[in-house]
């Protein structure tokens, strides 16, 4: 992974009401997921017998550069008459990026596809994780079966001593205190 780009992983779940030609497809449908900065993209493996409700729950790894803004999601089905794009979503990197959630957060989402005049045509529904960094994944080589966070407190014999929990934090505009 490059230090200007992050690594998402976009599991492709499944897809709903599917149409061609104002009808429903009847099998052979992929989604290729793309940022939309560069030419890279991830695809699917096709599915045969889903028709217009088709499942995939496959799992694509893709860069997304810093100054990207979104993703793009293609839902294709191979036709006759060649591969012809079903749908297509744009789901903005706010949606996943930043917030107040944590890095590695799985989000589930579902979103209207387009077909190429701009009508509604079924729903796409995906998870997206941004995976966290090496350097500050949690590493399970600890000494014991059991790995501790917080403040040691002052050992003491008539309560046991140990490590405290946690730490009172207050929230509301009455509750505010200014050092």
């Amino acid at each position: 992974m490059a230090a200007n780009s992050r690594t998402l992983e976009i599991t492709v779940i499944s897809a709903e009401n599917l149409k061609l030609d104002r009808k429903p497809i009847k099998k052979n449908s992929s989604v290729t997921v793309r940022p939309d900065t560069n030419s890279q993209f991830c695809t699917t493996e096709m599915d045969t017998e889903g028709g217009a409700y088709p499942r995939w729950n496959e799992k694509l790894v893709l860069d997304l550069p810093a100054h990207s803004r979104s993703i793009t999601v293609d839902v294709q089905c191979k036709t006759s008459y060649g591969v012809r794009t079903v749908g297509t979503a744009t789901i903005p990197a706010s949606d996943f990026v930043g917030g107040y959630v944590p890095e590695g957060y799985l989000h589930f989402l579902s979103y209207r596809l387009r077909d190429n005049r701009g009508e509604r045509n079924g729903i796409i529904n995906i998870s997206v994780r941004m995976k966290v960094p090496e350097i500050y994944a949690c590493s399970s080589s600890t000494t014991s079966s059991h790995s501790r966070m917080g403040f040691p407190v002052a050992e003491n014999n008539n309560f046991g001593g140990g490590v405290a929990a946690g730490v009172p934090v207050w929230y509301g505009s009455y509750q505010k205190k200014h050092y």
